[in-house]
């Protein structure tokens, strides 16, 4: 058995992009419920050292889209100059990294898969393949800010669960 480039990428990229699109829409019904601001939202830290909520959606879009977009160019940067987006701003972003995977074909994606990904850090420079960057890095760090981003709603009483996480799995067929 093998599984493609594509597959371990987009597809992946998208199970976990809906679900955070999924659990976004219903914080937004309960904050509503709830008269809890969404501005209030898109700044809390589960701790005072930890980036806001909002770092933790515009993260999880960086380590998908822009990983895409680093497989295409290779190289690729963490993000900076994030703009202090709104709780709706991040839902459309969000929306936006779906639509633009949804349009990505496997053939041209697998055409990626050992092709140089130089990661800058500015004064350094880390090299891997495309493969690699996906599975040591891309994936590792899209499941840390969406997880992070599903616990701060969790622990502000959203009503999630493991399945509102993990999203639509994909079934045999």
């Amino acid at each position: 058995m093998s599984i493609s480039f594509y597959e371990a990428s987009v597809a992946s990229y998208l199970q976990s992009l809906r679900a955070v699109a999924g659990f976004l829409e219903t914080g937004r019904k309960y904050f509503a419920e709830q008269s809890i601001a969404l501005d209030e939202i898109v700044e809390t830290r589960i701790h005072p050292d930890m980036l806001p909520f909002r770092f933790q959606i515009q993260s999880v879009a960086h380590h998908s889209i822009g990983a895409v977009n680093g497989f295409v160019s290779g190289g690729f940067r963490p993000p900076h100059d994030l703009p202090n987006a709104s709780y709706g701003e991040l839902q459309a972003l969000i929306n936006g990294a779906i639509e633009t995977l949804n349009a990505l074909t496997p053939d041209a994606v697998n055409a990626y898969a050992e092709r140089e990904v130089i990661f800058d850090l500015g004064q350094r420079q880390l090299k891997f393949t495309a493969i690699n960057f996906l599975l040591s890095f891309s994936l590792p760090n899209l499941y840390f800010h969406a997880a992070t981003a599903y616990d701060i709603l969790r622990g502000k009483g959203v009503p999630l669960g493991k399945r509102d996480y993990l999203g639509a799995m994909r079934f045999e067929r």
